[in-house]
């Protein structure tokens, strides 16, 4: 299963909401095709509906693709904006994906200055 914590993990963020009925091969589709990215291991892909209530994770472990989801019951997921023009993705750091899966709003916040974070 994919570790958070993994230093190594490439985290992208689909700036674009997606069909939630898409499964592995319709998200691995809309890793390659829209976000001009190919899944490889420790690469993550984060896909949302258009109401913000609902996530997939796409993710490739060198053996096999993991498909996982989370529905809200009440709420939307803080999700990020496109800085640029046409931006249809974003990366982002592990620890930046577990805030948003906990509900934090990332826009604001910021690490502590005497946080280290590994690279």
């Amino acid at each position: 299963m994919m570790n958070l914590a993994n230093a190594a993990l490439k985290v992208f963020i689909a700036l674009e909401p997606c069909d939630m009925r898409k499964s592995f091969n319709g998200l691995h589709a809309m890793a390659v095709d829209h976000l001009k990215l190919t899944p490889a291991p420790d690469a993550l892909f984060v896909f949302t509906n258009k109401r913000r209530n609902r996530i997939k994770l796409l993710y490739f472990d060198g053996t096999g693709t993991w498909v996982a989801a989370k529905r809200l019951e009440k709420g939307r997921f803080s999700w990020p904006s496109p800085s640029e023009p046409d931006q249809r993705r974003i990366r982002l750091h592990a620890e930046a994906l577990q805030l948003l899966l906990d509900g934090v709003e990332l826009r604001g916040a910021g690490f502590k200055p005497w946080y280290e974070r590994p690279e």
